[in-house]
């Protein structure tokens, strides 16, 4: 079993930037290197929205619209951690951001929608004041 833990949510301005990190821990088999990873977020009253991926190399990444050049994934596997970079936030971005984990044995794969991941975090609160 793993446990992923977010931080770095907070109120921010709209223009302004934050970084989200994702540190995963647990049982020895349970390091972030093992699983391909992804954020989401989910605002009041919406569903929950992929925002983006990163394969377990750290070599594939992907994308929604919605954050596409705005948003930056990356991961330091030596630290057991994923990192969401959020440039230009604006107040639609405003929700609960998660990261997920999904235990893989390909080093490029990279999983798009929820029901594909295994592990979440408990969330953390983003919100982008107008």
């Amino acid at each position: 079993q793993v446990q992923l833990v977010e931080s770095g949510g907070g109120l921010v301005q709209a223009g302004g930037s934050l970084r989200l990190s994702c540190a995963a821990s647990g049982r020895t088999f349970s390091t972030v290197s093992t699983y391909a990873m992804g954020w989401f977020r989910q605002a009041p009253g919406k569903e929950r929205e992929f925002l983006a991926a990163i394969s377990k190399s750290g070599d594939s990444t992907y994308y929604a619209g919605s954050v596409k050049g705005r948003f930056t994934i990356s991961r330091d596997n030596a630290k057991n951690t994923v990192y969401l970079q959020m440039n230009s936030l604006k107040p639609e971005d405003t929700a609960v951001y998660y990261c997920a984990g999904k235990l893989t044995v390909y080093r490029s794969r990279i999983a798009y929608t929820d029901n594909e991941y295994d592990y979440w975090g408990q969330g953390t609160q983003v919100t982008v004041s107008s």
